[in-house]
């Protein structure tokens, strides 16, 4: 229930309705988890299931109702211009991966943010399965089941671990740069808190990612000491008309430079 009083951005108590709402949405969606869920194919040929659209309509009606003035773009709600006019938005993918959630995989998460100023100042991704509930603050650290986290100490390219679609870390000429191939994750956002966690050095994207797979876990990799840019080292601004990104790659700081310059080159 909104409380009627002012709330700071990045603000904790932004962050533990973040974490709250997570958790019962990550519940929600167990209910339907291996039962075989009504699946269906939307314009762009990815999957949607009524367990997206039931987590979604939770966190719409928790958050909107916590938070009133806070603007809405979620991948499974229609698009609605009128976020644009707000200070702060939520955004929102209620179950980032459904292809895994839907194979039974355990890597799916809930990635939810708040938003200002084009970009994130409080993030959570929750993997219900694995119980990992990955927090972000902006200027605050990143946190994993309350355990601060920072990025890996990889200095070179060379053996450093590349998670990402098989197009790019299957690529040879990737791989014969000095990458080390990881298994491929199918939630982007949890690809990303990987690399906030330190367990994978890069982390990859394609083209045509969105602003839900990505302002949460965006604010991760900051606040572990990586970052999340395009190819160019530019790095991501959210609640744009435009809501889709070119290619992306997380990682540490020094490493963003050597990555994107190779990859620009190799697949870029």
């Amino acid at each position: 229930m909104n409380d009627g009083q002012e709330h700071a951005p990045g603000s904790m108590d932004d962050l533990a309705l973040l974490e709250g709402a997570a958790r019962q949405a990550g519940e929600i969606a167990l209910s339907f988890f291996g039962g075989d869920p009504k699946t269906w194919f939307k314009d762009n040929k990815s999957p949607v299931s009524e367990a997206d659209l039931a987590v979604d309509g939770y966190l719409a009606e928790v958050l909107l109702a916590a938070r009133p003035d806070y603007g809405w773009l979620s991948e499974e709600t229609t698009d609605n211009s009128d976020r644009l006019e707000c200070q702060r938005v939520f955004i929102v993918d209620p179950i980032d991966g459904t292809r895994a959630f839907l194979a039974g995989g355990d890597e799916w998460t809930v990635a939810l943010a708040v938003v200002e100023n084009g970009r994130p100042t409080a993030g959570v991704v929750y993997s219900p399965v694995r119980q990992e509930m990955f927090t972000a603050i902006a200027g605050k650290g990143t946190f994993l089941n309350g355990e601060a986290l920072e990025v890996s100490g990889q200095a070179n390219v060379a053996g450093a671990s590349l998670t990402g679609p098989h197009s790019i870390a299957a690529n040879k000429d990737v791989l014969n740069a000095g990458f080390k191939r990881s298994a491929n994750i199918r939630s982007l956002a949890y690809r990303i808190a990987l690399v906030a966690a330190g367990r994978v050095d890069v982390a990859a994207a394609r083209g045509s990612a969105s602003d839900w797979d990505l302002a949460a876990a965006d604010l991760l990799v900051q606040e572990a000491g990586g970052r999340l840019t395009d190819l160019s080292g530019q790095g991501v601004r959210y609640n744009q008309a435009v809501t889709r990104h070119p290619a992306l790659i997380a990682a540490p700081e020094r490493l963003v430079s050597p990555v994107c310059e190779l990859l620009s080159r190799l697949v870029g």
